[in-house]
């Protein structure tokens, strides 16, 4: 590996390949493979009687052997004058209908339409770096002149993007069909062999120009031509083939137990993500049985976001559980249809040995594991674009517990479930249709039809909104009779927690505010939100309604509520964005706060840097803070006291205790008259919070 070019300036230079073939003398170099591994595919497209323009030919013995089964017309060019010396002279007596000559081939000496076809074996990508393609532009012009109607340009390459993207392109303008192969790679000595998989390219010259591309991708010598519309999709294509084997032979020559690494891959047919493999080898020095070398582990459809399955520590205790050397735990996309277990066992299992351990026992049978036996339930009821999130689908699903859910989730992260309420039987359900909503069909024939399904309004999924609801204790509710608790909440969602303040606080009054419409349209359709006197919806930016109101002045708040995610991944805080617990903003919530009111932050933060500077913040404007966990979540509920409170004292927490009895005694659903009950122990929620 040590004669292989090092950067791809040394790739493409002449100097280069003159040094190079020096060096290596005699000794034959196969680059991207040899006569063996490509004979199917030159076969395929070049016939014997055929005359071939041979570009690149180095010390190869391709071209022998290819003269040696029958292809008598070859003619072979290479910019390199040492190796062209030593080639003619090699073939002289054996060989001496094989041809090599001097040639620059983005300048040739012959006639237009001479060949039948081209044979290019790594020198497109030898080519393409040089002066930002240009020399790699005048060879593939240069070849498209000497070939004839129905000839074809055959490349066998690596098929870098910017290398792959210019040859297609090229060819595309010319109007000429563009078929890829991408090549299996052979199981044997992996050390040896390339990371990235050989692709062959084969380009047909037609006699009229095709009006539209034709442009196909094929996996191995043999496999049906998907076809593709656009240059994407096949450079997309190209992407997921590299993807895949360089991800197979990092995991055939080695395991990492501390990283998971994982791979997407699409329907053939469509392109569209159909399962997604999360790869967790066991911990270093872990008793494996024998004969646990390797598991596949098929996640529930509608289980993908749990903590268990998403989460690299749930990962890890998954795989620590199973106890195998390597566990594969398989996630199934939405908008796909799954028959059942054994079709999909069939589906995964020509590709999941790839991703055996290395050393593994051949002829080892790999079992499939499952949480539940089945491949659970999904349906997408709804689905839509938001100019401010993007694609968004609404779908029911049933829990690993039995029950139904139904989740908005946003698909820039489809890990993440933006809000879920729990579906109970109702027939006073309706179906709206939105002008900018599409319908799907369901994956499958749901137990309950989707029209008799209502929302469980007294029923939190998220356990960050049970604590938020639960530090209203804080503020003396329930404590207090007969006093209304007004509420401003950063935050819709699907509405669940606003509606559940509405529906079970007694005297509650809600603002909530949300900068997405979109959002308020779905959480009014399907998530059961229900605004009125007493819950009300400011569209706009949370942080200009906070300084409106600040300046304003004539409002005060019991509780003021921030639940907004933080749009950009990069950080280490996801909830919420930083500019909303600057100080400046901080300030202005303490103003906006009655007396006795608190300051309700969802806290999802991963940097602990990120994560102290913030709490510094927050004590510097209020005197109390009271931090409630969620077990196996980042998620962190921050209750901050404005400090004229009773309990801000060192009982606080034997005082909040007792608050909290008052509060889960005042909860009913008799002023709204709700039709359900509110499911939640406060008393629960607040045993294990701690001062900060």
């Amino acid at each position: 590996m040590s004669l292989l070019p090092r950067t791809a300036d040394e790739f493409s230079s002449a100097e280069y390949w003159e040094k190079f073939f020096k060096k290596r003398g005699d000794k034959a170099f196969e680059w991207y493979g040899d006569y063996n591994k490509l004979c199917g595919m030159l076969h395929k497209y070049m016939k014997v009687q055929d005359k071939v323009l041979v570009v690149g030919c180095g010390n190869s013995e391709l071209s022998e052997q290819l003269y040696d089964v029958g292809y008598k017309h070859l003619i072979n060019i290479d910019i390199s004058e040492t190796v062209i010396t030593h080639m003619s002279q090699r073939n002289a007596e054996r060989r001496p209908g094989l041809t090599f000559q001097q040639v620059d081939a983005t300048k040739t000496p012959y006639e237009d339409a001479s060949y039948q076809a081209v044979l290019d074996k790594g020198t497109l990508d030898a080519m393409a770096s040089e002066e930002e393609g240009a020399l790699a532009r005048s060879m593939l012009t240069e070849m498209s002149r000497v070939l004839s109607i129905g000839g074809r340009y055959v490349c066998v390459t690596l098929a870098q993007e910017s290398v792959i993207k210019l040859a297609v392109e090229h060819f595309v303008q010319l109007g000429w069909a563009v078929r890829l192969h991408c090549l299996q790679e052979e199981s044997g000595n992996e050390e040896d062999s390339f990371a990235l998989p050989v692709f062959v390219l084969v380009c047909t010259k037609f006699r009229q120009p095709m009006p539209m591309p034709v442009l196909e991708m094929c996996l191995g010598e043999d496999g049906a031509p998907a076809r593709l519309t656009q240059v994407a999709e096949l450079l997309s294509a190209v992407r997921e083939h590299q993807a895949y084997s360089v991800l197979r032979k990092r995991l055939r020559t080695g395991t990492d137990a501390t990283s998971n690494v994982s791979l997407t891959l699409c329907h053939v047919k469509t392109g569209l993500p159909r399962y997604t493999l999360t790869i967790q080898d066991c911990a270093p020095g872990a008793k494996v049985p024998k004969a646990n070398q390797f598991a596949i582990f098929i996640v529930p459809q509608g289980s993908e976001t749990a903590w268990l399955y998403s989460s690299n520590e749930g990962q890890r205790q998954l795989a620590a559980s199973a106890n195998f050397r390597r566990l594969v735990i398989v996630a199934m996309h939405r908008n796909q249809n799954y028959t059942d277990m054994p079709a999909v066992q069939a589906e995964l299992s020509p590709m999941v040995m790839d991703l055996a351990p290395p050393g593994m026992p051949p002829n080892l049978q790999v079992p499939f594991l499952s949480a539940t036996g089945d491949l659970g339930w999904r349906e997408v009821v709804s689905s839509g674009v938001s100019e401010l999130s993007g694609e968004y689908c609404v779908e029911n699903v049933r829990g690993e517990d039995g029950e139904l859910y139904r989740r908005l989730v946003f698909l820039s992260n489809t890990a993440l479930i933006q809000s879920e309420s729990r579906l109970l039987s109702s027939n006073t359900a309706s179906s709206h249709k939105k002008k900018n909503k599409k319908k799907v069909k369901p994956t499958a024939p749901p137990t309950t039809p989707s029209t008799s399904l209502s929302v469980d309004s007294g029923f939190l999924c998220c356990a960050h909104h049970k604590l938020m609801v639960a530090g209203l204790s804080m503020v003396g509710v329930g404590a207090l009779q007969n006093k209304d608790v007004s509420v401003l909440l950063v935050g819709l969602g699907g509405g669940g927690l606003p509606q559940f303040l509405r529906d079970f606080v007694p005297g509650a009054n809600v603002e909530v505010v949300e900068l997405d419409p979109v959002v308020l349209e779905v959480a009014k359709e399907w998530f059961g939100f229900r605004p009125d006197d007493h819950l009300a919806v400011t569209l706009g930016d949370g942080l200009e309604r906070i300084s409106a109101l600040e300046k304003e002045g004539d409002r005060l708040f019991d509780a003021i509520m921030f639940d907004v995610d933080n749009k950009d991944s990069t950080v280490g805080m996801s909830c919420p964005p930083a500019s909303f617990v600057e100080v400046s903003v901080l300030e202005k919530v303490y103003k906006l706060l009655s007396p006795k009111g608190v300051f309700i932050l969802n806290l999802v933060c991963r940097d602990s840097v990120l994560k102290k500077n913030l709490l510094e913040r927050l004590k510097g404007v209020f005197p109390t803070i009271i931090s409630g966990d969620i077990e196996g979540e980042v998620n962190q509920v921050l209750l901050c006291s404005r400090g004229e409170n009773e309990i801000s004292d060192t009982t606080t927490l034997q005082s909040l205790s007792q608050a909290g009895k008052y509060l889960q005694s005042t909860l009913s659903c008799n002023r709204t008259g709700a039709i359900h009950s509110p499911h939640i122990d406060i008393a629960d929620l607040i045993k294990d919070m701690k001062i900060v």
